[in-house]
């Protein structure tokens, strides 16, 4: 994992992203306690008492070091080539505000999401200015952008932490271990990830707990290995034997999905390879695979899980619907109280009703009377690695214009400025 001098750089490098992106409400919250709790020891929500209402941001949210890192590379991309055409292989990020700003600035997509073609690779030339979004790309499509003579080093925003897990995946692959990806097979992230890993190394990807369980069957003899095939379809590499390539395994994930999980699936595997091998025998069975995951991310849940110990009546989760992280923070909220996924304020539409993406059913809600009736109401309120300040900012300030005689934000900082 990374050292606390390593963390400490990273939030202290600043980024040239644009102004509209940062928010002096939000920015002051996160300096007040970036000043109090350096290390990041105290997990526990600010507090913003406003009286009738309460609002508890989580103790670390929104953008992250990858996603300001690309921002600003996108950005110059745009400053440094007025002449020229610029193409996004797919989202820069997960997030329709930036995602949109991008657009409105002549920047062009040549794929969804899930890698369908947007524009045509003929319409592509050497001359264009084609980044490689955060998420990183395959090495497909980096052989193809050679043979067409574009240059992609320069606007190459790949998050740091998604090539570190590359670089892991090469070390294990050249140690002979076959690799378990924990992620989603359709996402930007693991097709990337899965590109690079299975060049020197088996790979298979599975996408939870249920999938892991399912894996173990095979490893431990229990399920006909002529049905692994179907389980895991379109999901491993080209000649994956399972009777051969589950002997040796290390385990890396989407830097997106929940830590949690992917430490709990780790820890199941190895205890599948020491029941098959022995104690003893499965340490050279099963790598260590810990230093993959990404502080970020495990901050932004780490930062869930202490907002979750406040007592309130909801939480009010802020991102892009197709952005995972998010996702799995909703879905750690979902667990204890209601739950709003929401990408902007504009889908408060007043005091009594709220649009909210379901993410299970990838549906749009509308919700009356989200807001209880009572004299002081506790909301939470966090959003995900690729979420603006400024968006969240909004959201606060449409929360706020649903409770009269509250306590103006000036105030409310003051006090929270003395007490901290």
């Amino acid at each position: 994992m990374l050292t606390f001098a390593v963390k400490r750089f990273l939030e202290m490098k600043k980024f040239n992203i644009p102004n509209y992106y940062r928010s002096s409400i939000i920015g002051k919250i996160k300096e007040i306690r970036q000043e109090k709790d350096p290390r990041k020891k105290d997990f526990s929500p600010t507090v913003l008492d406003y009286g009738v209402v309460r609002i508890h941001i989580a103790r670390h949210f929104g953008f992250c070091f990858g996603v300001e890192n690309a921002i600003e590379i996108s950005y110059k991309a745009i400053e440094e080539n007025p002449n020229k055409r610029i193409f996004l292989l797919s989202q820069m990020i997960h997030n329709p505000d930036v995602n949109d700003d991008l657009q409105n600035k002549g920047i062009r997509f040549i794929m969804d999401t899930l890698g369908n073609q947007l524009i045509d690779w003929e319409e592509i030339h050497a001359e264009d200015i084609v980044i490689i979004p955060a998420f990183g790309t395959t090495l497909e499509i980096l052989d193809l952008l050679k043979k067409k003579g574009v240059a992609t080093k320069k606007y190459d925003t790949t998050c740091p932490f998604v090539t570190r897990v590359w670089k892991r995946a090469d070390q294990l692959g050249k140690q002979n271990y076959s690799i378990i990806i924990h992620g989603k097979h359709n996402h930007e992230e693991t097709r990337a990830t899965y590109s690079y890993s299975k060049k020197n190394a088996p790979s298979l990807i599975i996408k939870n707990m249920e999938e892991a369980i399912l894996l173990s069957e095979f490893i431990l003899g229990k399920r006909p290995i002529t049905e692994f095939e179907t389980a895991f379809k379109d999901k491993y590499s080209e000649g994956f034997n399972p009777e051969i390539d589950l002997e040796y395994i290390g385990v890396i994930n989407q830097t997106t999905m929940l830590a949690s999980e992917t430490l709990a699936i780790s820890n199941f595997i190895k205890q599948i390879m020491e029941e098959k091998h022995g104690i003893e025998n499965s340490k050279k069975h099963m790598a260590n695979t810990r230093d993959t995951l990404c502080y970020a991310t495990n901050e932004n849940q780490d930062s869930t899980y202490g907002l979750l110990d406040a007592k309130a009546d909801l939480a009010i989760v802020v991102g892009g619907y197709n952005s995972s992280n998010t996702s799995h923070l909703v879905e750690l909220c979902e667990k204890k109280l209601p739950t709003y996924f929401i990408s902007n304020a504009s889908e408060i539409l007043n005091k009594s009703k709220i649009l909210h993406f379901d993410f299970k059913n990838k549906k749009l809600l509308e919700t009356k009377d989200f807001l209880p009736k009572k004299e002081v109401v506790d909301i939470l309120l966090t959003s995900g690695a690729s979420c603006p300040d400024t968006v969240v900012e909004s959201v606060l300030n449409k929360l706020l214009t649903c409770f009269a005689k509250k306590k103006n934000t000036e105030e409310v900082i003051q006090t929270l400025e003395n007490a901290y």
